[in-house]
């Protein structure tokens, strides 16, 4: 009965500075132990659960899955009590049966979040007049037990969950722990209880016991020393083999009971997140249009307003390529959203520009969401969406630095703060900031850690690794003082080897909007944030992606405020009305300015690298500076392609083609490939790849570091 058990109390590392175990480990462990289920319960929130989600999907594409089932919950905690030992918090574990009591979960998590993002918690009071339909309740043999543990609070509880609140049994096998277990059954056959048998796991095994007491000196912010008192007592809240499981439990009475409905439980919990039926908001579209149709309209409209109603039969060939492509992948609403932010960002006379692969949209174009014709440059629509990939676009937008505020304040006011909030960025321990962590818990005084920050932030030392650091510290320190306290140095190096990468706390995405046709509730929690005016929901960027929920960027970029102002200069003084579609790319006094590097203050041009780039490669033509900006990359600098290429353009080199199918697509570029678009095209046209096969080539290649070469 063991060797299918099902887990009901799990931690991440995702209850922040609590859970010691990345979700990547926690799920491979308990598959590979054979595990039925895993509810993952992390605290006040679901930062874990799309993580997690992740990670079981990732062990079936490699085709490592034995059947472990993932359910989804969250502890909650009944008051700001967070700064005590986590085994004296008042909490309750919530887990979701159903999409219904999945909603009621994040509505709760939500509310628990009112009053800022710390000390989340759900009034006793206010939970008993809650909805809690599709969820049912599980009290941990520690918090409430120990120092709640009334017969009023219990009563309260089973009538609200009407018979779906049970108690955890866990067997620590150490006297502090254990010896609630004997008060638990007790209080089980008082209140006419069932009771599931857990070990309450924080960590997915024995070895990350001491990376638990780090979290807990980090999170009080004490030595190890002064907080004993935070730590578990021994290393057993960790995931077992069913041998271990079986010792360990065999002993408790009812135990076959208490597997059993577990068994039962689990069968019970029908839902996960790949039933979260995600849409863009719909208010745009007019009565008697879908998503596509309006689309449609809007863009051929659009077409003819901006070719004079003489569009080329090659720009109306690529559009109806696009608007095929977006219907079968059901994106129109997406484009939609987009366009609607972007119009009325206009009719405010800011000024905006969408970047990144998005300018290979001809529809993006004719929309106005871009200004730069993609056929004038021969770009690929497919490096921006393509079958083969399937996941959703990624629109950047670049908004006045001055005026971005009045656009995110228009997408809460038009969507509502209910069905909008920005992207959750995962702060993480990184090389310095975790030494720094780890130095303060072992009690490495002030001095140490201000010059290991510096010796850290040093030319020589930058991405040398936190063991070069800290031996170079160890030198110095005990050559400068023979008698000091010693300190455990390599420790002092594990700790940050294991610290490195575990998340700290939720941070806010640069400006990454989530947009919904319906309440974020029904979909995930969300909650405030330290900035005035913001809301973000609990899930990261590639947790949404993993989802396929969309996102819309919401950048600022300081040169388009100091464009908008010259464009105000100009008409002011000389009558003349620019737009960014409508600047001159012709102009030689300009092009000689360039050719001199005289681009202080000239947006991506104006770094030395580029500077000094600029007398040599002279740009005469906008071409030309496309192709300045591209080859000061990692990827043309690394391949070793910008003295070819500057021999050739000087005449100093023959023009040649290692096969005449390329001379078509590196011709401007004189034989040498530059671009991403050429290696799709090398691909289509040397290789019989598709447009979408070849993006997805072109993204590997990306990823390649020089030493894979």
């Amino acid at each position: 009965m063991f060797n299918n058990f099902n887990e009901w109390l799990c931690k991440t590392n995702f209850s922040f500075l609590q859970g010691a175990s990345h979700p990547r480990d926690i799920i491979e462990t308990a598959n590979t132990l054979g595990y039925q289920s895993l509810c993952i319960n992390d605290f006040d929130g679901a930062y874990g659960l799309a993580r997690c989600y992740r990670e079981l999907g990732h062990l079936k594409q490699q085709r490592q899955h034995s059947g472990l089932k993932l359910n989804y919950a969250a502890e909650i905690h009944f008051k700001p009590d967070h700064d005590l030992p986590v085994l004296l918090q008042n909490t309750l574990v919530l887990v979701a049966q159903n999409h219904t009591g999945y909603t009621h979960l994040n509505r709760l998590l939500s509310y628990a979040h009112r009053d800022g993002k710390d000390y989340a918690n759900i009034p006793f009071e206010y939970l008993l007049n809650s909805d809690v339909d599709g969820l049912f309740a599980i009290q941990p043999m520690r918090g409430g037990i120990r120092v709640c543990n009334s017969d009023d609070h219990c009563a309260a509880l089973k009538q609200l969950f009407d018979g779906r609140y049970y108690l955890a049994i866990s067997r620590h096998l150490h006297p502090a722990e254990d010896r609630w277990i004997n008060p638990t059954l007790d209080h089980a056959r008082r209140h006419g209880l069932e009771y599931l048998l857990s070990q309450d796991v924080f960590f997915h095994n024995r070895q990350q016991k001491c990376v638990s007491d780090l979290l807990q000196a980090i999170r009080t912010n004490r030595v190890f020393d002064q907080c004993r008192s935070h730590f578990f007592p021994n290393a057993e809240r960790c995931l077992h083999r069913a041998d271990e499981l079986r010792r360990l439990f065999e002993v408790i009475p009812g135990y076959e009971r208490a597997l059993g409905l577990a068994q039962a439980l689990n069968r019970s919990c029908e839902f996960d997140l790949d039933q979260l039926g995600y849409h863009y908001p719909g208010e745009m579209i007019p009565q008697g249009h879908d998503a596509q149709s309006y689309l449609r309209l809007l863009v051929l409209q659009a077409t003819q307003d901006k070719f004079n109603h003489q569009p080329p039969d090659r720009i109306l060939r690529q559009i109806e390529h696009e608007l095929e492509l977006i219907e079968k992948l059901n994106f129109a609403d997406y484009f939609l959203t987009v366009w609607d932010i972007v119009s009325w960002a206009r009719q405010q006379q800011i000024l905006c520009q969408g970047r990144g692969s998005a300018a290979n949209s001809s529809v993006c174009f004719v929309l106005g969401i871009t200004s730069v014709n993609p056929d004038q440059f021969e770009l690929l629509f497919e490096r921006f969406v393509s079958m083969e990939r399937g996941d959703p676009p990624d629109i950047d937008v670049d908004f006045e630095h001055e005026r971005r505020e009045e656009v995110i304040q228009y997408i809460y006011q038009r969507y509502g703060r209910d069905r909008a909030a920005m992207v959750a960025n995962v702060v993480t321990f990184r090389g310095k900031g975790s030494l720094r962590a780890v130095g303060k818990a072992l009690g490495v005084d002030d001095q140490l850690l201000q010059q290991m920050s510096k010796v850290a932030s040093s030319r020589y030392f930058r991405g040398s690794g936190t063991e070069n650091i800290v031996m170079a510290l160890k030198n110095d320190y005990e050559n400068d003082n023979p008698g000091a306290q010693k300190i455990s140095w390599k420790l002092w190096v594990q700790l940050s080897g294991k610290l490195h990468g575990f998340p700290r706390h939720l941070g806010i995405h640069s400006g990454g909007f989530m947009l919904a046709d319906k309440p974020l509730n029904c979909l995930l929690p969300q909650e405030p944030v330290t900035m005035q005016g913001r809301s973000v929901i609990q899930w990261s960027k590639e947790d949404i992606e993993a989802l396929g929920f969309f996102k819309i960027d919401i950048l600022s970029l300081g040169m388009l405020s100091a464009m908008r102002k010259c464009f105000d200069y100009i008409e002011f003084y000389y009558g003349k009305k620019l737009s960014l579609g409508s600047i001159p790319d012709d102009d030689q006094a300009t092009y000689q300015m360039i050719q001199k590097a005289d681009t202080v203050g000239a947006f991506q041009i104006e770094s030395r690298a580029q500077m000094s780039m600029l007398p040599r490669l002279k740009p005469a033509c906008f071409y030309d500076l496309v192709i300045e900006v591209a080859i000061i990359r990692p990827g043309p600098i690394q391949g070793e392609v910008i003295h070819p290429y500057l021999a050739r353009r000087d005449g100093l080199e023959p023009v040649t083609y290692p096969d005449e199918r390329l001379r078509p697509i590196l011709q401007r570029t004189l034989g040498i490939a530059i671009f991403q678009e050429q290696a799709m095209r090398i691909a289509i046209g040397v290789g019989n790849f598709t447009a979408g096969e070849a993006n997805e080539l072109s993204k590997n290649i990306g990823s390649w570091g020089i030493k894979d070469f």
